[in-house]
């Protein structure tokens, strides 16, 4: 059993790295980071506070990432299904999250047009 954990618990590390990755790289960013795969990020002029605007999206997917290493951890205590079940929850009402918090901070940050 403890060899399952181990060897799911790296696996799940090497799932999330390149998650947490694009958060610390988007939190350091100097330009205007995206969130849309194949959609161009605003332009500096876009933005009114461009760092905190990268600041914040970069925070959004480092907590993700790390939002799955929490629910691993915690459904080991209580069972394989219960981390299945923790992890799939993540997924599922984590995407929506995402896309409401940056829908937000377009809001926010986004210069006001007229």
């Amino acid at each position: 059993m403890t060899g399952e954990i181990i060897f799911s618990f790296v696996v799940l590390l090497i799932s999330t790295s390149p998650i947490i990755i694009l958060g610390m790289v988007q939190y350091r960013s100097k330009e205007p980071v995206g969130f849309w795969a194949g959609k161009k990020p605003p332009r500096n002029e876009e933005i009114t506070d461009v760092r905190a605007y990268n600041r914040k999206h970069g925070l959004m997917w480092i907590l993700y990432g790390a939002g799955f290493i929490v629910c691993f951890v915690c459904g080991t205590f209580f069972g394989g299904t219960a981390t299945a079940y923790l992890c799939v929850a993540e997924a599922v009402l984590g995407i929506p999250g995402m896309i409401a918090y940056h829908n937000r901070l377009n809001r926010m940050y986004y210069k006001k047009r007229g």
